[in-house]
Order: structure tokens, then C-alpha cells, then sequence
């Protein structure tokens, strides 16, 4: 099988190998494209082992819904400038399309590897999150941009309330970024040692010992709110908690993923 110089310039930009790369994978292939491509993913594949201990705390998250799913995805890169290109973000939406329909990203994980071979950094899906809708159920999808590329993806599900009101509670948790919905939630290693260090802490300052038991469950409720959704204070009004604002609707589902955590 023969093939022509457009063929070669058509491996190179479908898998980023260079010219004789492309040109020796198609002569060894006799001309046959994809097992030329396959031949270059692994021998870029390869290669990118020597890249797979490097940090890759950048990328960009994805959300999105269908009739009865919401989803989101992360993709993982070392560096901002990659993590904005229309290729690496083309990816992104494609993994997303994939977890909505099916709930999986296996379709989709020959392009993330083309990606690091053509995009020379240590590339891999993140967190995934994928939650249920039923019907009358409220629901929002909220997503931060920067630079083109979207960094804080959150999902509302509530029962009770409305869109708008899901909406409030997405917006806020973007802002503030709790790690867990409800104070029972929390691991109680976590806790525990949350207050063993504000024990210390509080001991430090020289406060009466018959005392510290009382500014620690003060300063551990604090912590609290940092970290548990219902208890954060609702970001436009800091004089009422996200219960207080859900009034009597209750949050069903709940996920947030976002770059840098």
C-alpha cells in the first residue's frame, strides 16, 4: 500500500510524531494509517513513561447534563498553556460527551494518550463525577472560566425549591469550595485531628485550662464551616448559612471538582 506526502502531513498532525517518524511508521506499516498511528502512540507511549512522575496539577474540568445525568470531568496537564488548547480541551468535551452517555471514559482513552504523545506532558483524566436527576427534581450546573478554559465545575441537585435556587447554592460553593456536604461527612480522623491541633494551639496562647475545652469547640465549629457546605455562609448574604437559605428545600445531590485540589 503507497502512500503520499499529504499522508504523511496527516500522521503528523493527527499523532504530533515528527516528519521521519511519521514517514518510517507509514513505510513500516506498508501504508496503512491507523497501524501506522498505533505504532507512533506506542513508541510515544514509550517515551512518556519518563513523564509520568511529573506534577500535572493543572488542566480543565467539564460539566453538563442530559435528560436524568449530570456529569463532570477533569483532565489533567502540567502546564496552563496546554491545559487551554483547543486539542486538550476538545478531549475534555469528548470524555464528558462519553460519562453522560455511558458513564464511562473508556472510549475515549486512545485520544488522551494521542494528547500526551503529540502534547509532551504527563495528560490524565482526573476526578469524574456523575449524578442522578429525577424527575421534579432542581437542578443546576454552574462552571468558572479562566482564560478559556473552565477551572470550577459544581452540580446542584435539590429536592425542592427551583433552578434559580440551585443556582444560588452552585455559585456559592464555587466561591467558597467545601469539601463535603454535610458535617457528618467528614472523616472523623479529620476532625479529630483538627481539634488535637487547635488543642495545641489554644494551649500555646495560654488560655485557662478549664477553659480549652470550650474555645476549642468554638474554634472547631469554625472549621466546620469551612469545610461543610449547609454550614458555609451563603456567599451574596454572609448573615445566613446555605440552609438557612434553602429554606425547606434539602440538597440531594451535590459535586464539585476544580483545579489545583
Amino acid at each position: 500500500m503507497s502512500f503520499t506526502a499529504k499522508d504523511v502531513q496527516a500522521l503528523r498532525q493527527a499523532t504530533g510524531a515528527g516528519m521521519m517518524d511519521a514517514k518510517r511508521a507509514l513505510e513500516e506499516s506498508g501504508g496503512d494509517f491507523d497501524a501506522a498511528a498505533k505504532s507512533l502512540r506506542e513508541k510515544g507511549l514509550a517515551k512518556s513513561v519518563d513523564r509520568a512522575d511529573r506534577e500535572n496539577t493543572q488542566g480543565a474540568v467539564a460539566v453538563g447534563r442530559t435528560d436524568g445525568v449530570a456529569a463532570i470531568v477533569e483532565l489533567k496537564c502540567e502546564t496552563d498553556f496546554v491545559a487551554k488548547s483547543d486539542q486538550f480541551l476538545a478531549v475534555l468535551d469528548d470524555l464528558l460527551a462519553s460519562v453522560l452517555a455511558d458513564g464511562s471514559v473508556d472510549a475515549e482513552k486512545g485520544r488522551v494518550d494521542d494528547l500526551k504523545v503529540a502534547l509532551k506532558e504527563n495528560i490524565d483524566v482526573g476526578r469524574v463525577a456523575r449524578v442522578d436527576i429525577t424527575p421534579g427534581q432542581a437542578v443546576d450546573t454552574y462552571l468558572h472560566k479562566q482564560e478559556g478554559r473552565g477551572v470550577n465545575a459544581v452540580i446542584v441537585v435539590l429536592e425542592g425549591g427551583d433552578d434559580a435556587l440551585a443556582h444560588e447554592v452552585a455559585v456559592s460553593a464555587a466561591f467558597s469550595k467545601p469539601k463535603y456536604l454535610r458535617r457528618d461527612e467528614v472523616p472523623e480522623a479529620e476532625a479529630a485531628e483538627e481539634r488535637e491541633t487547635l488543642v495545641g494551639i489554644t494551649r500555646a496562647e495560654g488560655k485557662p485550662e478549664q477553659a480549652i475545652d470550650k474555645i476549642v469547640e468554638g474554634r472547631l465549629n469554625a472549621w466546620y464551616k469551612d469545610q461543610v457546605l449547609l454550614e458555609q455562609p451563603y456567599a451574596k448574604d454572609d448573615k445566613q448559612s446555605i440552609t438557612q437559605l434553602l429554606g425547606d428545600a434539602t440538597i440531594a445531590q451535590f459535586a464539585q471538582v476544580y483545579i489545583g485540589s
